[in-house]
Formats: C-alpha cells, sequence, structure tokens
C-alpha cells in the first residue's frame, strides 16, 4: 500500500550505451577525447567559428552604418550647394531660422498655449 503512491524513476540506460559504445577500447576512448579537445577548438577559438559569425555580424553592422553616413554627407553637401547659389533657399533660411522680413511685411506671431 504504501509504495502505490510513489512513481518509480526509470534507469538511464541510454547513457551507460553511449559510455560503453564510446569507450570500448583506450584507443577509442583517445579518439573521443581528442575528437572533443578539436571541436572545441574549433567553435572558441580566436578564429574559430564563433568568432567568424559575429565578425561577419559586426561588418554587417558596420556597412549599415557606412551606408547610412555616406546618405547623409550626400544631403548634406546638396544643403551646402543649395545655400551657396540659391537665392529660394537663403531666403528661406533667413526667415524661418533669423527672423527677416521684407520691407512692408507685417509679421504676426501666434501664442502657443
Amino acid at each position: 500500500m504504501q509504495g502505490d503512491f510513489y512513481r518509480t524513476i526509470p534507469k538511464r540506460r541510454w547513457a551507460k550505451k553511449l559510455k560503453s559504445t564510446f569507450f570500448k577500447s583506450r584507443r577509442r576512448t583517445l579518439i573521443t577525447f581528442l575528437s572533443l579537445i578539436i571541436l572545441a577548438y574549433v567553435m572558441f577559438d580566436n578564429k574559430g567559428i564563433l568568432a567568424r559569425i559575429r565578425l561577419e555580424v559586426q561588418k554587417q553592422e558596420m556597412e549599415e552604418r557606412i551606408k547610412s553616413a555616406q546618405e547623409e554627407t550626400k544631403q548634406l553637401e546638396a544643403n551646402i550647394k543649395a545655400l551657396r547659389g540659391d537665392r529660394q533657399t537663403i531666403e528661406k533660411i533667413a526667415r524661418e531660422r533669423h527672423g527677416m522680413v521684407r520691407e512692408g511685411e507685417t509679421v504676426y506671431r501666434v501664442k502657443k498655449e
């Protein structure tokens, strides 16, 4: 009656099978151990797979930043060109930023609440 309320825990047979498969002989044990070391070295070394993936991600981020900087540079160069030669742009900037008006114009200020 006491054992009815407890469930039995299954034994881990897969671990024993794995152990008996890989560690049958000293040679197989050595090969398994060296393979694990080489795999860990390839994955986690400075020149390993994970480092390569990390560098690829950084490269993509840097390329995106370069593209956005180039676009911003083109926009700024267009603004410079407009400010050097276009009278309408110069007048617009003078009116907006510096509050300049033409002769005979009346300025109305609107208060924001």
